[in-house]
């Protein structure tokens, strides 16, 4: 099977190249080329700039199925199929679950839930617009291939290499130990995927020529913030004292901390269905907290600082 993937050598990207690899697919990656030159020897790198769209090099070529990895906003899948045309078999679209509304949903919400309006005229990707911007990729997609058409919308995704700063941030600071300064409840609900759960659904549904809609949520048994930071103590071996602080001392889009708790309590039960597995949450843990003291712990974009939380807990 070959298959053709729009980005790939970053997180979530690297972590479905690798499985296809493992699953022996035929691999091609589009992208620019600047990040992640040294990984997979021996692959089909095709070379293009989604943000100025060029694809000339997307000209010749078919591939059984294409994975949009790197599609944030209209123009970018509307170039992709324009480009494409009928030379691939299935397109399946990374999304996100920024589509849905946020309002008046429920805890165990399925892929039925309404979505945002879709939004067309902007390229400046907010928390007003991300989302919005991805219903209309996912739109224009079904549009275009219909039954061909499979969209996966993960929750957050953890796991390593990830650039979000997102687990690590938890990992990393449970791993020092003390007094642990949270900005919310510790009995807000949290959904980790591992990434390589992600792409382990990905390819399966790749593999399955499966169209549809379908989260990529995990852990498969449900997880507190709490219980989370807890869990990452426990792997490192720490000891922690969870300090509630106010949630006005945070930044916005603290790691992990959402006040709409049911956002956070979405259904997997269609994506487990057809192959979505579930990795441990400890073994998640486990592999970021290995993964980030290999890489030397640099600074984390996310989160408190060392001096914040201090001046923070007093």
């Amino acid at each position: 099977m070959r298959i053709l993937v729009l980005g790939g050598t970053l997180f979530v990207g690297r972590a479905i190249v690798e499985d296809a690899l493992r699953t022996g697919l035929d691999v091609t990656l589009f992208g620019r080329g600047r990040t992640g030159s040294e990984l997979f020897p021996g692959t089909t790198r095709l070379i293009g700039d989604r943000d100025t769209g060029d694809y000339d090099a997307l000209r010749d070529g078919r591939w059984d199925a294409v994975v949009d990895v790197s599609g944030y906003v209209p123009r970018h899948v509307g170039q992709a199929m324009e480009a494409l045309g009928d030379r691939v078999g299935r397109y399946l679209f990374i999304s996100s679950h920024a589509v849905y509304a946020q309002t008046g949903v429920g805890p165990g919400s399925d892929e039925d839930t309404p979505r945002r309006a879709p939004v067309r005229d902007t390229e400046l990707l907010d928390d007003e617009t991300y989302g919005p911007c991805k219903v209309a990729c996912e739109d224009d997609v079904s549009a275009r291939y219909g039954e061909r058409a499979t969209i996966v919308r993960p929750g957050k995704v953890g796991g390593p290499y990830d650039d979000s700063d997102t687990l690590t941030y938890w990992v990393r600071r449970a791993a020092r130990g003390g007094r642990v300064a949270l900005p919310a409840d510790p009995e807000q609900p949290v959904q980790v995927v591992d990434s390589r759960d992600l792409a382990r659904l990905v390819v399966q549904l790749l593999v399955d020529d499966r169209p549809g809609v379908f989260h990529a949520v995990g852990p498969a048994e449900p997880i507190t913030l709490g219980g989370l930071i807890e869990t990452c103590a426990r792997v490192a071996g720490t000891r922690i004292e969870l300090v509630p602080v106010s949630p006005e001392a945070a930044p916005p889009m603290f790691p992990l901390v959402r006040p709409n708790h049911p956002t956070q309590q979405r259904s997997s039960a269609r994506a487990r269905a057809v192959g979505l597995p579930s990795t441990p949450i400890e073994k998640t843990v486990a592999d970021v907290l290995a993964w980030d003291r290999d890489r030397g712990e640099p600074a984390l974009r996310k989160g408190f600082t060392a001096a914040e939380e201090r001046r923070l807990l007093g």
